[in-house]
């Protein structure tokens, strides 16, 4: 099975929790930051959005840092995925 974004939509795949500190303090489950670094699965055609014309700046692959809270979190065959508004990625990484 595979995801196909509507309009402005990204998929992300979220980078895992760190466990460990830098100094080597292995934090619980709880104490674990969410990650805002992803990696583009998916991205929507764009297309007109809430009145406006949306262009996709994103494309599969990229790097990104998204909000910390933003989006849907979706669990699709064992691996799970964020579903966001293109305007909820902050920044590419390079």
């Amino acid at each position: 099975m595979s995801i196909k974004p509507l309009l402005d939509r990204v998929v992300l795949k979220v980078e895992e929790a760190e466990e460990k500190t830098k100094s080597g303090i292995i934090l619980s489950s709880a104490a674990q930051e969410k990650p805002q670094f992803a990696t583009v699965v998916a991205v929507g055609p764009g297309g007109i959005v809430d009145g406006k014309e949306v262009e996709m700046y994103v494309k599969v692959g990229d790097k990104v840092i998204a909000s910390k809270y933003a989006g849907t979190e979706v669990k699709l065959d064992g691996e799970e995925f964020t579903i966001v508004r293109q305007s909820d990625i902050l920044a590419t990484v390079e």
